[in-house]
């Protein structure tokens, strides 16, 4: 993460080549943005210094499926970038990171093989942001769709031993309804491990990005609420700037 401290990230999340938002991580439930590259591009004229990228087809399907318009977006943009959704192996990490990609995201590979996140960070240290998103106090994988059957807490504390740079954490029962987070959840994975929490889920208020800054979170990802204007990545910046 950022040296400044607390960091808010836009989320850029790709669906057949647009952005779109998604209600509590439902296909169906899509919202489109447009392009990819021009949502980049403003969010970095408003002050993003990193990039949240989603392949969501990836995701659901288990391959990537928006390469092209996820290449676009990382040959037009200067800062970091973090991209998640249909990663499965260190081959497909690894081409990755080689073509300008800052930080993987892994979910369900990491669940289903946690010895890749030790495989992918020996090869490229600091790379490895693993997702780890919650249903009712339960991890799921498959795009949301299966419980892994492991509490985030136990899950965190496996990763960082295995070299993980970061968690992503989502709380899926509030993500992309904008009515708020919940913070219990992300101060026990705060207190659980030594690595950042970069915290995703609910947020529809500055409120919300103070207070899962004030819950121990390294950095917020934001989508719908960014987009559907609740309040501007400027505004967000200065929310925790006056901390």
């Amino acid at each position: 993460m950022q040296p400044n401290g607390f960091e808010v990230i836009p989320a850029v999340d790709v669906q057949d080549g647009e952005v779109v938002q998604l209600v509590q991580g439902e296909r169906g439930t899509e919202k489109a943005y447009g392009d990819p590259v021009e949502a980049a591009e403003r969010w970095i004229d408003a002050g993003a210094e990193t990039l949240h990228l989603v392949d969501l087809d990836g995701a659901f399907e288990g391959e990537r499926g928006n390469e092209d318009a996820i290449d676009a977006v990382i040959d037009a943009v200067d800062v970091p970038t973090q991209l998640g959704g249909g990663i499965r192996t260190a081959a497909d990490a690894a081409d990755l990171l080689e073509r300008g990609v800052d930080r993987v995201v892994l979910g369900t590979a990491a669940v289903e093989n946690p010895d890749i996140v030790a495989e992918i960070s020996e090869a490229h240290p600091d790379s490895v942001v693993v997702s780890l998103d919650a249903k009712n106090g339960e991890v799921v994988v498959e795009g949301w769709t299966e419980s892994a059957g492991i509490s985030p807490v136990e899950a965190a504390e496996r990763y960082a031993e295995l070299g993980a740079a970061a968690i992503l954490f989502t709380n899926v029962d509030v993500e992309g309804r904008l009515e708020g987070v919940a913070t219990d959840p992300v101060r026990k994975l705060v207190e659980a491990t030594e690595i950042p929490v970069i915290a995703s889920g609910g947020v529809a208020t500055l409120e919300d990005v103070r207070a899962l800054e004030d819950a121990g979170a390294a950095a917020v990802v934001v989508g719908t609420a960014l987009y559907e204007g609740e309040f501007t990545l400027e505004e967000a910046r200065a929310a925790v700037d006056e901390d």
